[in-house]
């Protein structure tokens, strides 16, 4: 599942972007300015950013301008009011790989944040996430555990595909039902407990060592003992 990040200090902007993107099933971080937004790319390293140029502390232009001269490439949709040919060259020229003008419509947005994430899933076709002896290709839907592949459902792969994004994090329950099962998620509280019960049977077939821990009274995360 693709991850989006959208910073943007208009609340109620944030959480309209925020419902369409989750229900295009896309994994959506928020933030409500650049500070933030690098915090948060910090610890989830997303595959997008929708960004709005005008926000304090760190505006926009500055956000993606500092990710380009540390040479990090995650794509970049530029959302503005200003809607100048100067302003668009500028926005493209800090490193946007896309500009929006605001106001627009949500499926022009939806239509532009799919094109992009193509790019994304073309150039990961043959690259796998790993820890340790696990790997797990997103594009091809592949797992393995060292020469052994795994046979998955599709949340038991959602769920190793998030641990693995996440190497030695402490990630909480809550996180982790938001991130697999969705922010509405209603169902039973056990439910994450049985899928790491399945996901533990499977990585650790044939006396494989645990990788996958429990961190009581948190949630999990997925180091060595």
């Amino acid at each position: 599942m693709p991850t989006v990040l959208i910073v943007d200090d208009d609340p109620k902007l944030l959480k309209m972007l925020q419902r369409t993107l989750v229900y295009e099933d896309l994994s959506v971080l928020t933030a409500s300015n650049g500070q933030e937004a690098l915090q948060e790319m910090d610890k989830h390293n997303p595959d997008l950013l929708i960004v709005d140029w005008m926000m304090p502390k760190m505006d926009g232009v500055t956000l993606i301008r500092q990710l380009r001269a540390e040479k990090n490439k995650t794509l970049a949709l530029m959302l503005t009011a200003r809607d100048a040919i100067e302003n668009r060259v500028d926005g493209l020229e800090s490193g946007a790989d896309d500009y929006l003008i605001k106001p627009f419509a949500p499926a022009e947005l939806v239509a532009r944040v799919h094109a992009l994430l193509r790019r994304v899933e073309h150039k990961n076709e043959n690259q796998f996430v790993t820890y340790q002896d696990i790997a797990l290709n997103p594009a091809t839907r592949e797992a393995k555990r060292g020469e052994s592949p795994l046979t998955l459902t599709v949340t038991e792969f959602n769920l190793l595909h998030l641990f693995l994004r996440h190497p030695r994090q402490v990630l909480e329950r809550a996180y982790i039902l938001n991130e697999v099962w969705g922010y509405d998620f209603g169902g039973d509280d056990n439910v994450l407990e049985i899928y790491v019960g399945y996901l533990r049977k499977k990585l650790e077939n044939g006396g494989k060592p645990r990788l996958l821990q429990t961190v009581r009274g948190v949630g999990y995360a997925l180091r060595e003992e």
